[in-house]
Parts: structure tokens; sequence; C-alpha cells
């Protein structure tokens, strides 16, 4: 890594800067979260034009985004030139903090006989082949058509008064590049890769996947996952950018030999941390939605066996439906452990572990509707009879002039008492309460379910580790929690995500920024960054573990007992790690890493041609 420039500010250099991305205005992935959030600490550091481009695909975005059709700047008079020419265009003020501007352009504006040829353009000039039917592919290529457009034009119209920058998101944004290239433009690029496409499909694919990456091929390994074209497109644009960049020491390792160059400049992922002004905040929110959950397991649970809810401690682990790579195979069998050991100390504790992941599924399952229906209305039954038991107990203690405490069953009529009687007999039910809250599509073939039901880990009363796995990402519209997942999140107690494969990893940076401990792994870039950065992080309540060099075995004991050790933490030592917890979170607000982009700026700028990294020496 070439060596860093000090400096006081993190203000850029002087330059317009011009980032490019398949999410801006458009949410994928992680990356959106990684533009997004970005935005407001780039808008506060940039010394010159600033805007963003990304793909036009649904008539939805028209809601975020203010045109700015009037507009003589060198963008909007770019973005003129080629409506001009046909091109379905956008400049405007993306509705988010820091109010960026962007450029959104359509794919559709490139018609199938222009794509042809830009395809066989691209064959010809890159050795780039793509497929004929494959509609990201062929979005990706016409998007990348009408981004270099925009460029050329806008170089044009700017002219040479400021130099100019352009930085390309991932595969989907980067292919501008090799024009850029080609026509030889006064333009500086950057790219950089957030996880190789090869990369993602070995993880899952080959067991010993770090092991022998320094041994694949990726040309025939592309051609094995059928991602050929996806991987060539990624290769030349690594390989074409001024600057390589990466999220994470452990990506920069797999760039190294899956796209034979090694980044020259790590750019971690940060959030806009919203710090609390005094800790005692951030403890009542983290009680408030506590209460929401407890609602839910109550109806999830209580209609078969109940348990102390005050010794209840709420797991979760969430992400893409990934399930070695996010890690679920690992936390499923640390559970498992977890739950024979505390069976055999007859613990008085009680576990509940969410998996909240995106599955394909039909409708959330009648039993868990019904059982929740009727909760509310055993719940409306008790407040009409606390309603009728107040109002007569306060008329009795008024008139009376015994002040002996009544009777209070009397005070409630025979109608209520039989609802009551009633609605809690048609609620309770001896079957265990269901471990998936949702009817899969593919039910008999999903990992999670597998495991569940060859370890017998089924929710049984004994058992002192329950699980409930939630298919869906969770919002307000969801009519088992009702909140938002980032509120959902402030109350559980610890989250889980021991990774396989995670070039940076936000779940566990959000758990930071909401106060909640957090369980990451050192082969996710979010854990990496953890072990050379914050030396301490364990006494911050962010735990590492082992997987680089330990095998699956190993690791499993390594995170069980960490959950163990955890579960048996006084409700004060909690409270104090997440003060802790919340306390270190500014390490990962954008406004103290948004220096690392800064010093790409720097380097890109101060150059002629590619930067070569000592490895490529």
């Amino acid at each position: 890594m070439p060596k860093k420039i000090k400096s006081s500010t993190n203000q850029f250099p002087p330059a317009t800067l011009i980032e490019v991305a398949w999410e801006v205005c458009n949410q994928v992935g992680g990356i959106y979260t990684v533009i997004r959030s970005k935005v407001p600490a780039v808008m506060a550091n940039k010394t010159g034009p600033y805007c963003m481009v990304g793909p036009y695909l649904s008539s939805n975005v028209l809601a975020e985004i203010e045109p700015l059709d009037d507009a003589s700047d060198a963008f909007g008079l770019a973005v003129q030139h080629l409506r001009d020419q046909g091109i379905e265009a956008y400049y405007a003020e993306w509705l988010i903090t820091g109010r960026p501007r962007v450029v959104l352009l359509n794919p559709k504006s490139v018609n199938a006989e222009q794509l042809r040829t830009i395809k066989y353009l691209l064959w010809k000039e890159s050795g780039i082949g793509t497929p004929e039917d494959h509609a990201l592919v062929n979005q990706v290529v016409a998007f990348a058509y009408l981004t270099s457009l925009f460029l050329e034009t806008y170089s044009k119209f700017a002219g040479d008064d400021q130099p100019l920058v352009a930085h390309f998101h991932e595969w989907m944004a980067g292919l501008p590049i090799l024009d850029i290239k080609k026509k030889k433009l006064p333009i500086r690029t950057i790219f950089t890769t957030h996880a190789t496409q090869l990369g993602r499909h070995l993880a899952i694919n080959s067991p010993q996947f770090y092991a022998h990456l320094p041994f694949f091929n990726w040309e025939i390994e592309a051609k094995k996952f059928w991602i050929e074209a996806e991987a060539r497109i990624e290769f030349a644009c690594a390989n074409s950018a001024d600057l390589l960049s990466t999220v994470s020491e452990v990506t920069a390792r797999e760039c190294k030999h899956l796209v034979k160059r090694k980044p020259e400049m790590i750019l971690p992922n940060g959030l806009n941390i919203e710090r609390f002004v005094a800790l005692h905040e951030f403890q009542n929110l983290h009680a408030i939605y506590k209460e929401e959950i407890h609602q839910f397991v109550m109806g999830h649970f209580f209609q078969s066996y109940a348990f102390d809810l005050d010794k209840t401690i709420y797991l979760f682990t969430s992400g893409r439906y990934e399930y070695r790579n996010k890690g679920f195979d690992l936390t499923l069998e640390a559970l498992y452990r977890l739950n024979r050991q505390l069976k055999k100390e007859n613990a008085d504790i009680t576990v509940v572990m969410f998996f909240v992941t995106k599955r394909e599924y039909y409708s959330i399952k009648p039993e868990v509707l019904q059982s929740r229906a009727v909760m509310e209305e055993i719940r409306q039954t008790c407040e009409a009879i606390h309603k009728q038991v107040g109002k007569r107990l306060f008329y009795a203690g008024t008139t009376s002039q015994d002040h002996r405490l009544p009777d209070l069953n009397k005070f409630v009529d025979e109608y209520w008492k039989l609802r009551y009687r009633r609605t809690i007999q048609s609620w309770k039910t001896k079957n265990p309460p269901l471990v998936f809250t949702h009817k899969l599509v593919d039910e008999q073939n999903d990992d999670i379910l597998k495991f569940l039901h060859s370890k017998n880990l089924l929710n049984h009363p004994t058992d002192k580790v329950k699980v409930v796995y939630h298919p869906d990402f969770i919002t307000t519209t969801n009519p088992l929690f009702g909140i938002e997942y980032s509120q959902f999140v402030r109350g559980c107690h610890l989250g889980i995500f021991p990774s396989y494969y995670e070039p940076w990893g936000y779940t566990p940076l959000e758990c930071m920024a909401s106060g909640v401990p957090a369980i990451t792994s050192d082969l996710s870039g979010f854990g990496d960054y953890l072990l050379h950065n914050l030396p301490n992080h364990e006494q911050s309540g962010l735990y590492v573990i082992e997987r680089g060099k330990r095998t699956f075995d190993w690791s499993a004991n390594q995170l069980a007992t960490v959950i163990y050790n955890f579960l048996k933490q006084t409700r004060r030592e909690r409270i104090m790690q997440r003060n802790n917890v919340e306390n270190n979170s500014a390490v990962f607000d954008w406004q103290n890493l948004i220096k690392h982009y800064k010093e790409a700026y720097e380097m890109v700028l101060r150059v002629n041609g590619k930067i070569k990294s000592k490895q490529n020496d």
C-alpha cells in the first residue's frame, strides 16, 4: 500500500467528481447503503462539482427525486444533449440527506439493433463476449454505453478548468472505463469492487475456498458457474482503471488472485452514526422495541407454553439467504450445542434466535396469524375487564364507608368472565410452536429447516434455545412485527454474523450503530478491520469468530462459547456493554472514514497512467 497522505482535513482535492453505480436511486443490496449513507460526508468535503450516475429502471424512482430540468450547468447541458438524441435521461436532486445531484439513464433507450452493435464492438475490441438473452448483462451493456456518452459529452461542456475523476462501483457500472481509455478522454478513473462475482460463487461451492484461492483459474471457473460475461467485464474494469480499490483487506487478497491485480486503496464502508446526547436514550429505545418483540414472542410461543420474558435473551441474524456464506450453518450448529449445554445445566434462561432473511414464500402460515389474532382478542377482553373494574371500583370507593378492598370478581360481568375463559381455552394448544413463520415455496429443500429437523431443534418445551425463522425482511407493514428493521435490531440483545464470505458486512456495523453487541468473523471485511484497528473490540461488545485458519467444528465451539458467556452476563453488564458499543460506533462514521476516499482521489490525480501496485511491479 502506498504511504498515506497526512492531512488535517478530509477535504477532497480540487476536481469534478462523478460517481457511477447501479445502486444510485436503485435499492438492490449493500452497495445502495454505501452510496446513500456516504453522501452527506461527500457533500461536506467536495471542492468541485459532484454528481452521481445510475440507471433509470422504474418510474417509482420519480418519487425520490426532484427534477432539475432548467439546470444550465455542464451536467444539465450534457443531459439535454442526450435527450436531443432521443435518450431518456433525468437530471435531478436525490431527496436524501445532502441532496446530491444525480443523472439517471434508461437502458431501454438503446434499441435492439444498437445493442447488438455495441456488444459486437465489446467483443471485437475488448474480447468480452456476452450472451444474447441475459437480461441483466444486456441492461449493463446498454447503461454503460449511455454513461460513456454522458461522460464524453460532459467533459466537452465542462472544459479543462478542473480535472475530472470518475469513480465506478462494481462490474455493473464499470464498463465505461474501457471507452474512456480507448478514446483517451481527460478523465481519471477509479474502480471499486465490493465483492468479486467469481469469489461469491466459489465461496458458496468450494469448501476450501481461501486455501485454494491462489490456484483457481478464473477463466475456467467463470465458465463453470455460467458467469463468464460478468467475470470478463469485472476483470477488464479492474485492470483498465487508473486505480483499483476495494472495501477490505479480505477482498483485496481475493482481487489479487481472481482479477490479477492487488487494489491500491482500501475504502472501508461506514454509516451515518446518530449519536445520542444522553446514554439513557438508546437504553430507553432498547426497552421500547424489546417490548414489541415480547408481543410477537407471546403470540408465537405462549399458546403452547410460557417462559419468563424477564429471563429471555433475543439473538438474531439477517441478510441474503446464502446458507454457507452468511454463516447460517455455523450459527445453527453453535445454537444446537448451546441448547444441549443449557439443558444439561437446567439453566433458567431462554434464548430466542431470529433468522431474518429473504426467501420465496406463498404466505404467512395461517397458524401464526390465527395465534396472534386470538391473542389480540384476549388483550381486548382484558382491557374491557380492566375498564369495567376500574370504573366500578372508583364508584364503590367514593360511596362506601368501608375502607377495605372489595371483592373485585363481583365487579366483572359474567359475560366478560365467560368470554375471557373461552378465548383463553380456544387459544391454548399442545402443539409446539412453529420454527418458521411463512409457507415456503421450496420448503423440503430449505437448508435451515433441514438442519432444525435433523437436530430436533423444533421449539420443544424443554428446549432452552428457541428458533424463529422469518423468511422476509421486517418492515412496519409486516403484520407479525409492525416495526422497522432498525427498531427490531434495537430490541434484540445480540446480533450473530459469523460469515464465511463477506467482503465487508453491514449488519454487525448496523448493530454497533444501534448500541447492540454483535458477533462477526475474521473472514468478513468488518471483522478483519476490527482485528487490525480496534484491538479492544471485545470490551466494546464486538466479537470476532476465527474461521480463516480453523475447522468448522472449532469455530462452532468458539461461537457457542461466546454466546454462552454473553448469556451469563448480568443485566447491568449488558447495559454497560451496550454503552461501550455505542461509544465506539463513531469509529465507523463516514465523517471519519471519508478520509480514505480523499486519499484515493489525491492518488489518482497525482499520477500519469494506471497506478501499478508493488505486487504487480
